[in-house]
């Protein structure tokens, strides 16, 4: 079964949250590969700037920009699980 989101076709869950509510996943939440301090720098930077037009968006009445405000934070308080196991330290059972 195909799903579409307005025209586009979505393949897998993330793809469709982003086609649905406009919100880059990787943007917030940071990518499954790793990134420079640089990048990473850049990145949420963007996500900041983006997440603080969606606040003020939502202030003014637009009830969707803070539905996508509320996801969005909620993305950037979570660790991809591949970036998060990189800094366990096996037989340790604590972090890095």
């Amino acid at each position: 079964m195909r799903t579409f989101v307005a025209g586009q076709e979505a393949h897998g869950d993330i793809e469709f949250a982003e086609l649905a509510l406009g919100i880059d996943v990787d943007l917030f939440r940071g990518p499954l590969e790793s990134e420079t301090d640089g990048e990473r720098a850049a990145r949420e930077d963007a996500a900041h700037d983006i997440l603080a037009d969606l606040r003020a968006e939502a202030e003014a009445g637009d009830e969707i920009a803070g539905w996508d405000a509320l996801y969005a934070d909620a993305l950037t308080r979570t660790v991809p699980f591949l970036r998060a196991a990189r800094g366990y330290r096996s037989g340790t059972g604590e972090a890095a």
